[in-house]
């Protein structure tokens, strides 16, 4: 049986410390700070694709990962008894002038390919899809049925619900014993790394969001004007985020957030008198690439890296899970170019 450590208790790592148990592996978890103290501890959660064209293999990653998704999480909460509020929901996003109407159709056409008919991506009348109310300058709309949610405390309550049944309890440090590690440790991972490493290994990009008390559990969620608009299963409506390089304040709002909603209220008439019932801020690790960042740490046998997912990284989660089970039970590399550590050591952070 191996033995392995997994540092940080977000997403990435719950899931994968959750791949790694459920094949048998003994697992340990640590965590600095709290269960979700980072990025997931937020409350977006929307799991969308990149668009149908140009494709590549972080596009084609991104599109296994998630259609994994739905028997991923509905397995973790068969095993705890937790709901992780997934559901592939789909989403909508109008359509400004004849331009991006005929963009639009060219990817739907791309997609029956790209998405193997697993997944569409349609333009349709706004009438035609059931929800939130949305202004649309032609009348039309995309909606596409492979984008998903979840909610990311959810989630990670429900991974460690999961886990408590094969044994696992998340413990509270910030060192790892001797053995076989993978971290998962976010931003400071991040830092971490590029100390080791002589460079950066990449960057926080801060992102605040709000959550209105707005039941539409069962709509497609929204994007528009650069903003997601995310239903959850338990009445509320996730808004966001901001993505601000620059900040003094990792964990505090401001006015930023409060331009965010009066936007959302002006796009969306089914939240105008909706109330703010929080409003949250935190930071998110990007990795030189962009991509989440999955190998071996260079120069120290037995450890591997789990970081970097910034905003596609809860989506990636299931797959970047099993790949690295795959890596550390079984020596086996699946990763795709440019989702390596080494890869990223070829990069500058942009």
């Amino acid at each position: 049986m191996a033995h392995i450590t997994v540092m940080g208790a977000g997403i990435l790592g719950l899931s994968a410390a959750w791949e790694l148990a459920r094949r048998g592996a003994s697992v340990r978890v640590r965590e600095a700070v709290r269960v979700g103290a980072g990025s997931s501890g937020g409350i977006v959660g929307a799991l969308a694709p990149h668009v149908p064209e140009q494709w590549n293999a972080k596009k084609a990653f991104q599109f296994d990962s998630l259609m994994m998704a739905e028997g991923f999480w509905a397995r973790v909460a068969e095993a705890g008894g937790r709901d992780p509020g997934y559901a592939r929901s789909g989403r909508v996003q109008p359509l400004a002038d004849d331009a991006a109407v005929a963009r639009a159709r060219e990817r739907g056409e791309n997609a029956r390919d790209l998405w193997q008919g697993r997944a569409e991506w349609r333009v349709v009348p706004q009438a035609e899809v059931p929800g939130m109310r949305l202004s649309s300058a032609t009348g039309l709309v995309i909606h596409d049925t492979l984008t998903a949610r979840m909610r990311p405390r959810g989630a990670a309550e429900a991974l460690v619900a999961a886990l408590a049944t094969k044994g696992v309890s998340v413990e509270q440090g910030d060192t790892a014993p001797d053995g076989v590690v993978l971290w998962a440790t976010g931003i400071q991972g991040l830092r971490d790394l590029g100390v080791d490493l002589g460079q950066p290994m990449g960057n926080g990009v801060k992102g605040q969001a709000a959550l209105f008390r707005a039941d539409f559990r069962d709509a497609p969620q929204l994007f528009a004007e650069s903003l997601h608009v995310i239903p959850h299963v338990d009445g509320t409506v996730a808004i966001g985020s901001t993505s601000e390089r620059e900040y003094d304040a990792p964990d505090s709002t401001d006015a930023q957030l409060e331009a965010l909603i009066d936007r959302v209220r002006a796009l969306c008439p089914d939240l105008a008198e909706a109330e703010v019932i929080e409003r949250w801020a935190g930071v998110r690790p990007r990795s030189p690439s962009r991509a989440p960042m999955l190998g071996e740490w260079p120069g120290r046998p037995g450890h591997f890296v789990l970081n970097g997912g910034f905003k596609i990284g809860f989506g990636m989660a299931p797959k970047l899970a099993e790949l690295a089970a795959d890596m550390i039970l079984d020596g086996h590399d699946a990763v795709p170019e440019g989702f390596r550590v080494t890869d990223n050591l070829k990069r500058k952070p942009g």
